[in-house]
């Protein structure tokens, strides 16, 4: 993720402009709340010219009528601006929490039509950040923060009109002092906007650390690294305040400066109208008035001096939030696809050469050709790191070749539609990804309208459903994150199962009873060799005598084709798959 603390204009405008946009269609909220913000604006200054009828006609007039009509009004004025404060606050904060819920809605919508390159270089800790703390800061800010500016920004100007009616000596003695008011908003505010970036980025940083560590608690554990790793995520945190306290310092001194510029100008104004009131040049009233508005001008500009640094932290979280809605897909669907369903469920790699993002200058798959027939099994063997995993990638289109093409049927997949493929397609990977929702939404995931006796049955075929029926809540029973609640053979019968529910054309098998013991690999066997009848099916085998009735075997390395046969042929034309065999059997037979 990029974590330049300064971005160009333009790109900063355009941040906001579709902050704008999410906002936009809640528009006749945002007028509603600016009317009552604009009502108890107008209320605050109506209030300083009941405190000079108060003074001029209760207390210097000694009048008890007067002054109770002023207190009248101050009272009834203070009423309504209650009424209107909370037609604003309301308004307001509701337009916060539901934006931020439509930029969640937003980022989640994009991110999850990404394509897994686009993961290979971000990190997913930090998009988490992003999705969660960048719109809860913002929903404060929009919800908080900006209403709080724009009264003020309201309740300054309209003061200062006031003023200047009032007494324009005195305003210019007030006015004279915003450039040195100013100063310190110009020159800490950039400070400010630089270190809340880094602050955000910070942030994002704990987080990811703390998300990697908790995922992988138990080779943490397992390798008594407990103490490294308290010291290494305080490392993080302490990293993360330093920055943090860096800015705080930031706002603290601007905050301080404009009080006591703003307090000092207060008190300048205060010796010149007292001398006026003493001269008679002026009324006790309207110097009071007139203190009343000068603090509402001294205020307005302490609490935008003070929200200043969070509306620079919007702009650096809108930026961050952008950036993840306007990500683009490397995987993108032909502007008129051609159905999938309707070709042949035969696969052809013709010389495909491929390397991932993250490592441009390593092949993964290099000069690679195979074809896979529609209705026969085809394993591909090797060492690790030969390419297999990456033949699954790009026949699911998570990925594009640099050269060759795919063929589904004829038919080069990049003419098809991502999605319209890989409903073609049923996988089940060594390492099945399970939801921590219950066994039934799992297994039906691959068919969701798939009814409960249908889901019972694929499990049946997989052999699962009798430890299913064991879980505390059977079919209902919550698997925890990851299906941590469940062994590794049973997370593969799930997978299993869910692949046999969705009845795909082809199979993508990753060494699907890796995980098993004897007894259960043979029950999924015969369930998965029944599942691939008169399928085309895709093994990547580890174990040689999980593929020794293949109808093809392709061995690779390196990324590339070194051989391809029956096992009986491979044993005598191939020394690698030989070695293999060896390895595994005792002897090559």
């Amino acid at each position: 993720m990029s974590t330049n603390s300064e971005r160009p204009a333009a790109t900063k405008l355009s941040s906001i402009a579709q902050l704008m946009r999410l906002v936009a269609p809640y528009r006749w909220r945002w007028v509603c709340a600016i009317i009552a913000l604009l009502f108890t604006a107008g209320i605050t200054l109506t209030i300083g010219q009941g405190v000079r009828m108060v003074i001029d006609d209760g207390f210097v007039a000694g009048s008890v009528s007067q002054l109770q009509q002023g207190i009248y009004l101050l009272l009834g004025l203070s009423l309504l601006m209650a009424a209107g404060t909370f037609v604003r606050f309301y308004l307001v904060s509701w337009l916060g929490e539901r934006v931020s819920a439509d930029i969640r809605s937003a980022v989640f919508n994009n991110i999850i039509g990404l394509s897994p390159g686009y993961f290979d270089n971000n990190r997913s800790g930090e998009i988490m950040s992003r999705l969660t703390t960048d719109t809860t800061l913002l929903q404060s800010i929009i919800g908080s923060s900006f209403s709080l500016a724009l009264r003020s920004s309201i309740s300054t100007i309209g003061a200062l009109i006031i003023l200047i009616i009032t007494n324009l000596k005195l305003t210019l003695v007030i006015l004279g002092c915003v450039p040195l008011v100013l100063l310190p908003i110009l020159i800490f505010g950039r400070r400010v906007r630089t270190l809340s970036r880094q602050s955000q980025d910070s942030i994002a940083n704990v987080g990811t650390y703390a998300g990697e560590i908790i995922t992988q608690l138990k080779t943490v554990q397992s390798y008594t690294r407990e103490n490294y790793e308290r010291n290494a995520f305080r490392e993080e945190v302490e990293s993360a305040f330093a920055i943090a306290r860096r800015r705080v310092k930031q706002r603290a001194v601007l905050m301080a400066a404009v009080i006591v510029l703003v307090f000092g100008a207060l008190s300048g104004m205060l010796w010149v109208g007292g001398n006026d009131v003493l001269n008679g040049t002026m009324s006790a009233g309207d110097l009071g008035a007139f203190v009343f508005y000068a603090m509402l001008v001294a205020m307005g500009v302490a609490t935008m001096s003070e929200v200043y640094g969070d509306l620079q932290r919007a702009v650096g979280a809108t930026d961050r939030l952008v950036d993840l809605m306007t990500a683009k897909t490397t995987i993108l669907p032909p502007a008129k696809g051609i159905a999938a369903s309707e070709l042949a469920a035969e696969v052809s790699f013709q010389r495909v050469s491929f390397s991932y993002p993250s490592r441009p200058g390593q092949k993964a798959l290099e000069d690679f050709s195979i074809h896979i027939p529609e209705g026969k099994v085809v394993a591909l063997v090797g060492p690790s790191g030969a390419g297999k995993s990456t033949v699954f990638e790009l026949m699911q289109r998570f990925y594009d070749p640099q050269a060759g093409a795919v063929l589904l049927g004829n038919t080069d997949i990049r003419e098809l539609s991502p999605a319209d493929l890989r409903q073609q397609l049923g996988v089940v990977s060594q390492h099945p990804a399970l939801f921590s929702a219950d066994v039934s939404h799992n297994i039906r995931y691959g068919k969701p309208d798939a009814s409960d006796d249908e889901v019972q049955a694929a499990a049946r075929a997989a052999y699962a459903h009798d430890f299913i029926a064991q879980l505390p809540e059977g079919y209902a029973s919550f698997l925890g994150e990851q299906g941590v609640r469940l062994s590794g053979g049973q997370k593969q019968r799930i997978a299993i199962a869910r692949a046999i529910l969705k009845n795909p054309r082809l199979l993508l098998l990753d060494e699907a009873t890796s995980a098993l013991d004897t007894h259960s690999e043979q029950q999924v066997q015969l369930a998965l060799e029944k599942l691939m009848e008169n399928r085309t099916t895709l093994i990547i085998a580890h174990r040689l005598s999980t593929i020794l009735h293949a109808d093809h075997i392709v061995v690779m390395d390196q990324g590339s084709v070194v051989a391809s046969g029956t096992h009986q042929q491979l044993l005598t034309d191939s020394e690698l798959y030989a070695r293999l065999a060896a390895a595994q059997f005792g002897s090559a037979t």
